[in-house]
């Protein structure tokens, strides 16, 4: 099938070049030129405006969105809308909010136009292994777009999760799950690490030895035993953790639905902590320990 790939970051570029690679026929688009160029090198056509995008399209021409939630998703379906035709098709497969993808659907059906959200899980890995896909929209456009779908995943690693914003809402389910399951790795490790045993443990060794049959077993894990295996202490990194928006959505959702999503929110909040540095809320407590107690604290020029 021919489809254009808007988008060409981290996800984006190797989603082409896995479509290439199983016969489909990609046009390719990304506000900075290299990167359509690189594309281009590998099989793909190139696009360098929306316009062109259309006018390489066959009908019914299928768009896929690679954009990063919000207002850029917003700018391109605005213009696109104006350039395609009833029948098209534009596929967001953004970390979009669930919400967003009502409206955006609702926006181009008044021009005839359809939509489609695809949570798109994998990584950096996915061009070798393939993408996990939770699709929403029409079942019928479903099947119009399965032989993407089939290539870009690995057996069984597509589904078409019910209408617009059911994909969306299923992976931000799975990133809140994501942020839960990342903690509690890092928590483990952190309390071998302040262990008295701490000296002898090779932490690329522990991550292998409980993905043999444990039951947390789990490809972060051989993800952590690849990290530590490379850096065994983590020296080069420093702990500070961004969010993108998944997990605020997932607890926002808890909480509209009354549902105590208790790991999760945490997990959110201790990234929050990652980012500060000797946070006031702290200053806070041991100023309260000194008054009610007399406890010694750390005057301000000895803090690291």
């Amino acid at each position: 099938m021919r489809l254009s790939m808007i988008g060409l970051g981290r996800m984006g570029m190797n989603m082409a070049k896995r479509l290439l690679k199983g016969g489909h026929q990609v046009v390719a688009y990304n506000r900075s030129p290299e990167k359509t160029e690189q594309l281009v090198k590998d099989g793909a056509m190139g696009a360098y405006s929306l316009v062109e995008v259309a006018e390489k399209l066959s009908s019914p021409r299928i768009v896929w969105m690679m954009l990063p939630a919000g207002q850029a998703v917003d700018d391109h379906i605005h213009e696109l809308k104006d350039l395609l035709a009833p029948g098209d098709i534009v596929i967001d497969g953004g970390n979009t909010y669930y919400k967003d993808d009502i409206l955006r659907a609702n926006l181009l059906d008044e021009k005839g136009i359809r939509f489609m959200d695809v949570g798109v899980s994998g990584g950096i890995w996915g061009l070798k292994i393939g993408y996990c896909l939770m699709i929403g929209g029409e079942k019928e456009t479903f099947k119009q777009l399965e032989p993407i779908f089939k290539t870009l995943a690995p057996q069984e690693g597509y589904l078409y999760c019910g209408a617009t914003g059911a994909g969306h809402f299923v992976k931000m389910v799975h990133n809140g799950i994501e942020y839960g399951m990342m903690q509690a790795y890092g928590e483990g490790f952190e309390i071998l690490e302040a262990s008295a045993y701490a000296e002898s443990f090779n932490y690329s060794e522990i991550a292998h030895l409980w993905n043999q049959g444990s039951v947390v077993r789990s490809w972060l894990l051989e993800l952590a035993e690849e990290a530590f295996r490379n850096d065994a202490k983590l020296s080069d990194i420093k702990g500070y953790v961004e969010d993108s928006g998944e997990g605020r959505w997932t607890i926002q959702q808890a909480l509209d639905t009354g549902v105590p999503a208790q790991v999760i929110t945490l997990s959110l909040l201790r990234r929050f902590r990652s980012r500060q540095d000797d946070p006031f809320s702290d200053r806070v407590l041991a100023a309260l320990r000194r008054e009610f107690g007399g406890h010694a604290v750390v005057s301000g020029d000895k803090k690291k």
